[in-house]
C-alpha cells in the first residue's frame, strides 16, 4: 500500500514538473521570442500593419476595409455613402438585415446566402442601381454592364480592404466632380495605388481603398 501511495506520488510530481516546464516554455519563452523576432523582423506587420496620413496619425490597417460615410441622421439605420471618398466593396451583405454593413471586425464572416436567394438577388440589383446613380455625374454617364461584381458584393471575410482597379476607375468621375479635380488626375491617384498581381500571377490586381483615400485627401489639400 505504501509503495502503490509512493509511486502515485512520484507520477503526480513528475507530471506536475512536467506541466511547469512547458508552461514557461510554450507559455513564456516562446511566445516572447516569436514576439522579439516579428518586432525586430517584421515591426509593421508585427503591430498590425498600421496605415498613417500625411500627418503621421494612424488611421487604419492596410488589411481590413473601412467606410467612407456620412454621420447618421435621426431615424436611419444604414448610413449614407461619403461620395466624395473613394467607397470600398460592400461589406457581409447588401442590406439593413444583413450580417455586416460597417466593417465590424467582430463579425466577420459570410451571408451563406445562395446565388438565387431572394434577399441577395434584390441586394445585388438594388446596389448596382445605386453604384449607377451614384457615379454618374453631368458630363460622365454610368452604364449596369460597367458595374463590376465587387462594387455589388461582399468578400467572403466582408473586410476586404481592396477593390478591384475596374471599381476604382468606375468612380474617377464622381472623386473629380466632388473634389474639384480633373479626371486626369484621379485617373493617375488611381493608376500609383494599383497593386499588380503577387509573383506577377497570383491573385488579381487590386486598389486598397484607404491608401488611395489617403492620396485623395493629400492631393486636394495640395490643390486647394
Amino acid at each position: 500500500m505504501n509503495n502503490s501511495a509512493a509511486n502515485t506520488g512520484r507520477v503526480l510530481w513528475a507530471g506536475l514538473r512536467a506541466l511547469l516546464v512547458l508552461t514557461v516554455v510554450c507559455g513564456v519563452l516562446y511566445p516572447l521570442a516569436v514576439t522579439g523576432i516579428a518586432q525586430v523582423a517584421f515591426p509593421g506587420k508585427a503591430n498590425g500593419s498600421e496605415v498613417t496620413d500625411a500627418s503621421g496619425r494612424v488611421v487604419g490597417s492596410e488589411l481590413i476595409g473601412q467606410t467612407y460615410t456620412l454621420p447618421l441622421k435621426e431615424g436611419e439605420e444604414t448610413p449614407t455613402p461619403d461620395l466624395k471618398w473613394f467607397q470600398p466593396r460592400p461589406s457581409n451583405g447588401l442590406g439593413t438585415n444583413s450580417v455586416n454593413t460597417r466593417y465590424s471586425i467582430i463579425l466577420s464572416g459570410a451571408t451563406n446566402r445562395s446565388g438565387d436567394n431572394e434577399d441577395l438577388v434584390t441586394w445585388v440589383k438594388d446596389a448596382k442601381a445605386a453604384v449607377v446613380k451614384d457615379n454618374s455625374t453631368a458630363d460622365h454617364e454610368v452604364k449596369p454592364s460597367d458595374v463590376p461584381a465587387d462594387a455589388v458584393t461582399s468578400s467572403g471575410s466582408g473586410l476586404d480592404p481592396h477593390i478591384s482597379p475596374e471599381y476604382a476607375k468606375l468612380q474617377v468621375h464622381r472623386i473629380a466632380e466632388r473634389n474639384h479635380l480633373t479626371v486626369a488626375q484621379v485617373d493617375k491617384l488611381v493608376a500609383d495605388h494599383t497593386d499588380g498581381r503577387i509573383l506577377g500571377f497570383v491573385g488579381e490586381p487590386r486598389v486598397n481603398v484607404l491608401q488611395l483615400n489617403i492620396a485623395l485627401k493629400q492631393l486636394v489639400v495640395t490643390q486647394g
